[in-house]
């Protein structure tokens, strides 16, 4: 994850949160090389919050590294991935935190490319709403019953099954109504038990289930082309929208730095990899 913040002076602030050197680095250079205009937190853990207590537990960690029988499978096989036990991948909940004096951060995941200048974000009128994000509702499968539990009565009760679901990778964040609303995900970790997922009875893996219930009406939508997705599982997205897209995100697990990447889509992650520098001629690209 990476944070932009700015103001009304339009002072930035770059802070990379993530493991991957070479992912981070070219959302970094493509962001820097897109940009018009460019001008230390203390890391959250486990005694702070419970969520991150709860990632270290022996429950937690045997279900992300069990083994399986060969040749099983199944649809959340992909999603028991160890990069979910990362305290990094879980900061993204807490931003006013990190940032406490600041009003808006634009949030990048790091295996997204910026292909054009985001300073016109900040110009956008998020109607009291906290964040900024683009639906995913084109497929049924990306809507609230493909990522939270209805059979449990908490999740039956307090959200709608039908709602759109909206993605993680590039999202703008109000953080004075962050606050105002009291919308972090602590606030519903401390209500009970239950709301630490024991058992994962509210959703199976990842940060997106969490981040819906946390942001439960509280998003508002970007136009679509300000965020594409898909091309790091879907070979269909077209060249158009691509070439429109402000930030093109990798997300599935065909990465474009890894050899079963879609060869179609490589280039426009490639093209910000900056080979002169030493630790990159080390790295061990397809």
């Amino acid at each position: 994850m990476i944070a932009l913040s700015g103001g009304p002076r339009i002072f930035f602030q770059w802070s990379p949160f993530s493991n991957n050197v070479l992912a981070t680095a070219v959302v970094v250079n493509s962001t820097v090389i897109n940009a018009n205009n460019i001008d230390e937190f203390t890391w959250l853990n486990a005694s702070y919050s419970p969520v991150l207590k709860r990632l270290a537990s022996q429950n937690t960690v045997d279900y992300y590294y069990k083994t399986h029988k060969a040749g099983e499978s199944g649809p959340n096989l992909k999603f028991q991935n160890p990069k979910y036990l990362s305290i990094m991948n879980h900061l993204r909940f807490y931003l006013p935190e990190i940032f406490p004096k600041l009003s808006k951060v634009v949030f990048l995941d790091d295996d997204v490319v910026v292909q054009k200048d985001l300073s016109g974000l900040w110009s956008i009128d998020l109607q009291g709403k906290v964040n900024g994000a683009v639906e995913t509702c084109g497929e049924k499968f990306h809507r609230f019953d493909r990522y939270l539990n209805f059979l449990n009565p908490i999740i039956a009760k307090n959200f709608d099954p039908h709602v759109c679901g909206w993605a993680y990778g590039m999202n703008v964040f109000d953080l004075e109504e962050w606050k105002k609303q009291n919308k972090t995900l602590h606030r519903f970790i401390t209500r009970g038990r239950i709301w630490c997922n024991d058992e994962r009875q509210l959703w199976k893996l990842g940060t997106l289930p969490p981040g819906l219930i946390t942001f439960w009406k509280r998003v508002y939508t970007l136009e679509k082309s300000w965020h594409v997705l898909g091309l790091g599982y879907n070979p269909s997205v077209s060249q158009k929208e691509i070439e429109r897209a402000a930030v093109i995100h990798y997300n599935g697990n065909l990465k474009p730095w890894l050899e079963m990447g879609i060869p179609k889509f490589r280039g426009y992650w490639s093209r910000y990899v900056d080979y002169d520098q030493s630790y990159m001629r080390d790295c061990n690209m397809s």
